[in-house]
């Protein structure tokens, strides 16, 4: 095996680590990860060269680490982030995928984008504000979209003389007010993103400080990507039927297996119909097997012809969800414009898109404090609140706590396709009362 072939025989056997940074405005998180990418060896000569041209037009003796992951003109020149910027880099212990999300409060939309699939949320507070109104967003973010991991970077400590009590007192803070939210884990590392201390190497400033650099962090925290033992579902995005000499009566329903595991000779059913039938065959690239697990494209064939077509979920008998045209859920609204009561929608759930109306919006999350505001009417950008949204058509949904893939959906403005809102079914911070329908009489009427 070559020298070539053996790395990256290497690299594929090394875990994959999601994760998203957040905080406030002038927090350093585009330093923070330009820094991460620079002194884990993560850049380019021709990327750096090009960073410490930039910096020398700017005025900067040295190189401005932030303009690594800050890529459109407009963060340039005002030095913030506006868009999601997404970096690949890896180590040799763990490959990553990093979201550098915005600080500004108009942006919060973007920080849902970045961490819907994170594994981990690295939120960053500047030593001398503490904990601030935006801090205590992110985290509720974080918190709302069941982010396993989160970070508490309390950055730039040079700036406070890297004393102890201050970052005990941030981490005090923040842990407490993390912990009623319900994130599981939370870890506390005091850095500066600036001068390097505590992010790929330990800091000789803060002898006190006995825990991971964030990279160390990085690198070992658990990350359980085993969506085999968890409730098998299939979305069918697509039936195959060739028609062929070779092929006459081949019907196979393709799709990517978002959750579990599928077995030959295993009853299932497929919602919302609620037909029955047993895995007759499993095709995975171009060949039979007897299993398939997620997150695999596969193709299934069934004893039975029954009427199945894209948007069909194919589930295990003994395990499926149930279906229901009412779905509640808290939403984060990412549109210019508002969502309110009453409004015509669509709803993608998977690979199914059905009509539906939003029937209520029963509150709307305020995040500093965590209160709700009653019966708001309407969501505007950025806002998250609770909605229940009456579907034309029966939908098989799990809750989000239990599953983030089949457990969320958006919602889309039937007009012109923009996205409204990322939705998350079930249960979250918000309680709401019952609705009482009521027609529609322009006919949507469900």
């Amino acid at each position: 095996m070559s020298t070539s072939t053996k790395q990256l025989a290497d690299l594929s056997a090394t875990t994959l680590l999601r994760f998203a940074t957040a905080g406030s405005v002038d927090d350093g998180k585009s330093t923070l990860v330009g820094r991460l990418l620079h002194d884990s060896k993560s850049v380019l000569t021709d990327q750096l060269e090009a960073v410490e041209a930039a910096s020398l037009k700017r005025g900067q003796e040295a190189p401005d680490l932030a303009l690594l992951t800050d890529g459109l003109r407009a963060e340039r020149e005002q030095g913030i982030t506006i868009d999601v910027a997404y970096r690949y880099f890896a180590t040799p212990r763990r490959r990553f995928i990093l979201a550098d999300t915005p600080g500004h409060v108009q942006y919060t939309r973007n920080m849902v984008t970045g961490a819907s699939t994170a594994d981990l949320a690295v939120v960053l507070v500047d030593a001398r504000n503490g904990v601030i109104e935006q801090t205590r967003r992110h985290a509720a973010v974080a918190a709302l979209l069941r982010v396993p991991h989160v970070v508490l970077a309390v950055n730039k400590m040079d700036l406070v003389a890297y004393e102890e009590k201050v970052f005990a007192a941030i981490a005090e803070e923040f842990t407490a007010y993390a912990g009623e939210l319900g994130v599981p884990e939370i870890t506390a590392i005091p850095i500066s993103a600036l001068a390097g201390d505590n992010v790929v190497e330990p800091s000789a400033n803060m002898d006190w400080y006995g825990g991971p650099t964030v990279l160390e962090h990085l690198e070992t925290v658990p990350v359980s990507h085993d969506l085999t033992s968890c409730h098998a579902r299939l979305p069918v995005q697509y039936v195959i039927r060739p028609q062929t000499a070779e092929l006459p009566d081949y019907r196979g329903y393709a799709g990517q297996i978002a959750a579990g595991t599928f077995r030959v000779g295993e009853p299932v059913t497929v919602l919302p119909s609620g037909r029955t039938s047993t895995i007759a065959g499993i095709d995975l690239l171009g060949e039979s097997v007897d299993v398939a697990w997620t997150p695999q494209s596969v193709t299934l064939l069934l004893n039975d012809d029954i009427d199945i077509s894209r948007g069909d979920l194919i589930v295990p008998s003994g395990d499926a969800p149930p279906t229901t045209q009412d779905v509640e859920a808290t939403v984060c609204h990412v549109a210019d414009q508002p969502l309110t009561v009453g409004q015509r929608v669509l709803l993608k759930h998977t690979t199914r898109t059905v009509k539906a109306i939003v029937k209520e919006i029963p509150s709307r999350l305020t995040l500093d404090d965590l209160s709700q505001h009653p019966e708001p009417g309407q969501l505007v950008a950025n806002d998250i609140g609770r909605v229940l949204v009456r579907t034309a058509e029966p939908l098989a949904l799990d809750p989000y706590a239990h599953s983030r893939r089949t457990g969320s959906f958006l919602l889309i403005d039937p007009a012109d396709g923009t996205t409204l809102a990322a939705g998350m079914a079930g249960e979250s911070f918000a309680t709401h009362k019952a609705v009482t329908a009521v027609a529609d009489e322009e006919g949507w009427d469900f």
